[in-house]
């Protein structure tokens, strides 16, 4: 199935946005972690986060097969979960999933104390865990590794005999999610101490709070996307506060070169055009690798260059995101070169466009919204696989036809 996306002209519109599937995910497994039988409020209806609460509900009837399907996230953090759970379980997922690698975080549970064995290729899915109690104390880990290992090792840490100190070494990618991490376990009761890239928990039980998940910012930069290219543009996006904890807030202070000021209110923020424009961009992306795909399609949609470090994570996402975006915009006529496996450079070189370019998503969720902005300048764009969404943002097809696009179904 294709989706043919044709922008309106001008764009006024009210927005409320999914819950963070990033905080939803660690909510449940700290909820689960301090035996709250609280409900938690406003929780993501991404997959991601339902394929978590699909383990929490087989877990409880004895089932031990978990399918994760393409969740990253939910692969990292219920393999640390399940490797503290009594009981016996296979963790596995798509084939996308299991060409993932996951050694690093598997190692690091085995050097613990966990019992875990592969079922396939070393390092990779799917997973055989005995669950069991660890032992803890110091391990050492590269810096640009996933922050979703670290997050994982980081939610179990208190419940380890000794606790957890974990040696960050080298840059820290990501290190907003460690944060929010570490901000979250504060919220549920357990104390850490970070310095100097050295985080230490110590053995503690966690507290049953009642929790409620804000808004997602990373959904936010779709819409601060569109109100770039769009000529005339107000959106108001509900749910959002300033002093979120995700990394991805940032998007706010990153639009403002590109012409979008942002209008803090109690409960939202409010996007209108100004006339700041950067003649071109530099950003490090390495604490928000998640927004890289918005930005390489706003900066071309734009015409204005750019260079983008930092990326190193991306080629380890759902895609090879960095090769995604490079065939893609191939395609709409955009020449933009990689090196060093973390920087991606538009200098304003460009091709022959495809005649009818439809976009590959790569069963990457980012890929379809990311580009589907991109209709605002070429008078509509065709998506494959928009059903990808739903790994984050299931509404995001039906919030765009509320504010004024037609989105019409191509049979393939």
């Amino acid at each position: 199935m294709q989706y043919k996306i044709v922008a309106p002209k001008a764009i006024d519109s009210a927005v409320f946005l999914p819950a963070s599937k990033s905080i939803s995910n660690r909510a449940l497994v700290l909820n689960a972690l301090s035996q709250s039988s609280s409900t938690l409020e406003n929780l993501s209806d991404s997959d991601d986060t339902n394929v978590m609460i699909d383990a929490f509900e087989s877990e409880s009837k004895g089932d031990n097969l978990i399918d994760v399907k393409a969740a990253g996230t939910a692969m990292r953090f219920l393999t640390a979960l399940f490797a503290i759970t009594p009981g016996e379980w296979i963790i596995t997922g798509t084939e996308r999933m299991r060409k993932r690698p996951i050694k690093i975080l598997v190692e690091a549970l085995i050097l613990l104390g966990a019992r875990i064995t592969y079922l396939g290729n070393i390092g990779y899915p799917p997973l055989k865990i005995k669950g069991t109690s660890l032992k803890g104390g110091d391990i050492y880990l590269s810096g640009d590794v996933s922050s979703q290992f670290v997050s994982a090792l980081l939610m179990i840490a208190p419940t380890m005999n000794k606790g957890l100190t974990i040696h960050l070494e080298g840059d820290v990618v990501s290190a907003p999610y460690i944060k929010l991490t570490l901000g979250m376990m504060s919220q549920f009761g357990v104390k850490t101490h970070c310095e100097n890239k050295v985080i230490k928990v110590h053995p503690e039980e966690y507290k049953a709070v009642h929790y409620t998940v804000e808004s997602d910012w990373t959904a936010a930069s779709y819409w601060y996307e569109i109100a770039a290219l769009t000529d005339d543009a107000r959106v108001e996006l509900k749910g959002l506060s300033k002093n979120s904890m995700q990394g991805d807030s940032k998007v706010g202070e990153l639009f403002a070169d590109l012409g979008i000021a942002t209008e803090y209110t109690t409960d939202s923020v409010v996007l209108t055009k100004s006339n700041r424009r950067t003649k071109k961009m530099f950003h490090n992306f390495i604490n928000e690798p998640d927004l890289a795909q918005t930005f390489v399609v706003t900066c071309c949609m734009m015409n204005i260059p750019f260079m983008f470090t930092g990326l190193q994570s991306l080629k380890i996402k759902e895609t090879d995101r960095i090769e995604a975006l490079k065939a893609e915009m191939k395609k709409l006529g955009y020449l933009i070169y990689n090196s060093e496996n973390s920087i991606l450079e538009w200098n304003g070189e460009r091709c022959e466009p495809e005649v009818e370019p439809v976009i590959k998503t790569y069963e990457d969720h980012r890929m379809a919204m990311a580009f589907a902005p991109a209709s605002i300048k070429l008078g509509h764009i065709n998506i494959a696989h928009p059903n990808v969404v739903t790994k984050s943002y299931p509404r995001y097809w039906d919030d765009l036809k509320s504010a004024g696009y037609v989105i019409e179904e191509i049979s393939q």
